[in-house]
């Protein structure tokens, strides 16, 4: 055998053994079953969310061969809404007044859909009803909205806009804004928009409890929730059952840390959402991906009556890695290691070319890595007096040389 040949041998077996040690590094695993083709995707269980870093950088693929340990490139995707809007160019060439208000018409510089406008007014506290038509010459006009409200309210402690005016795809050459008021509102600047979305994969989480308690001295309802898991959350929807109108200052925090004190557990809460909850729209709330279990609502009241919570629901979106696999192995997910870094793969700069329609592997089961126990090194002399012994005797036998010079000189 020759040199290079055992230097090769060896460096095989230093990277088995090194990828095998990395696989010890994590905590906990999961089989990949069933990788038959290059390309795959795992789905995410919940489960794994309460066991990785906040940033989901220790999720590792890792595959057993007969030989070797090997490591499988992934992409983790979050499965949001794509959201695309478009501005359309227009002019606004008429502000009228008439029996029912005020008129603003709006002039389309193509032939181009909307279904958005933004409106912004000089006036910071109003509550209008407005309505929005649609003309292909200005002699026919059709209805595209009715009796619908717009509302700013702008004092000490609420600062509160709803101006936006959301319609299924309208395509006409001129729409027509009603205002319906006495006193001339000043329209500052409008935006017209073509708004598409495409709708996200959610998760929905279960709550095991949900308490609501009024905070009188705060003038706030205070909701506690207690998912079952630590999971993803993206967003919640809260359903008031008051039909009179609202609007409230909220915030949405989890709770982030905790402490033993002698007067009992302290809590640590991060802020992740402040919003306003109203009766205008659809109480729907979208946070930043946030791992949590713990979550507390408070809805500051003022001076008026508490509201009626009807429901909760807390969703997150679907996580998915979509992995590459070149060789046969034995695939698992690990996961886990507060040490590990996020990792850098050349398939991040080739995402075009990964295939759209991929198979979704079966994941099995949670285990726990187990640790090879290190030996641990037994002290020479592991009694204590048998050392104090050896150290007299040293001593004796030093002593009786010393004497011994001493005798001769």
């Amino acid at each position: 055998m020759t040199l290079t040949t055992r230097l090769f041998i060896g460096f095989l077996i230093g990277c088995t053994l090194f990828c095998g040690a990395q696989i010890e590094t994590y905590n906990y695993k999961r089989a990949l079953n069933e990788v038959n083709d290059e390309w795959h995707k795992v789905a995410l269980p919940d489960a794994v969310f309460g066991k990785v870093k906040s940033d989901l950088s220790d999720l590792r693929i890792y595959g057993i061969t007969k030989t070797d340990t090997i490591e499988a490139p992934y992409l983790l995707q979050v499965l949001s809404e794509k959201i695309v809007s478009k501005t359309i160019s227009f002019d606004i060439i008429n502000k009228t007044k008439g029996a029912n208000g005020y008129y603003f018409t709006f002039q389309l510089n193509s032939e181009d859909i909307i279904n958005q406008i933004h409106l912004n007014f000089k006036e910071q506290n109003f509550d209008w009803r407005i309505e929005l038509q649609g003309s292909q010459n200005q002699q026919e006009w059709f209805t595209i909205l009715e009796d619908y409200r717009i509302m700013s309210i702008k004092n000490e402690t609420t600062d509160f806009k709803f101006t936006k005016l959301d319609f299924p795809d309208a395509k006409y050459r001129f729409f027509r804004l009603l205002v319906k008021q006495k006193d001339q509102p000043e329209l500052q600047s409008a935006q017209l928009f073509k708004y598409e979305i495409t709708e996200g994969s959610f998760v929905n989480h279960a709550i095991k409890t949900m308490a609501i308690t009024d905070d009188k001295k705060q003038k706030a309802t205070i909701i506690n929730l207690d998912l079952e898991q630590s999971v993803s959350i993206s967003q919640l929807h809260i359903d008031v059952g008051n039909t009179f109108d609202y609007y409230r200052p909220l915030k949405i925090e989890y709770k982030s840390d905790s402490i033993k004190t002698e007067k009992g557990w302290k809590y640590s809460y991060t802020t992740i959402k402040n919003a306003t909850l109203n009766s205008l729209e659809a109480n729907r709330f979208k946070t930043s991906n946030t791992i949590a279990k713990d979550l507390k609502i408070t809805i500051y009241n003022g001076d008026n009556q508490p509201l009626t919570i009807k429901d909760i629901s807390v969703k997150g979106y679907e996580h998915q890695l979509v992995g590459r696999f070149t060789e046969l192995a034995n695939y698992m997910l690990v996961y886990g290691n507060p040490a590990a870094r996020t990792p850098n793969y050349d398939i991040a700069k080739f995402e075009t070319k990964i295939p759209k329609a991929l198979k979704t592997l079966k994941i099995g089961a949670e285990q726990v890595i187990i640790k090879q126990k290190q030996e641990k090194v037994k002290p020479l002399f592991e009694n204590s007096y048998w050392l104090w012994a050896i150290i007299g005797i040293v001593i004796l036998i030093l002593g009786g040389f010393t004497l011994k010079m001493l005798k001769k000189s």
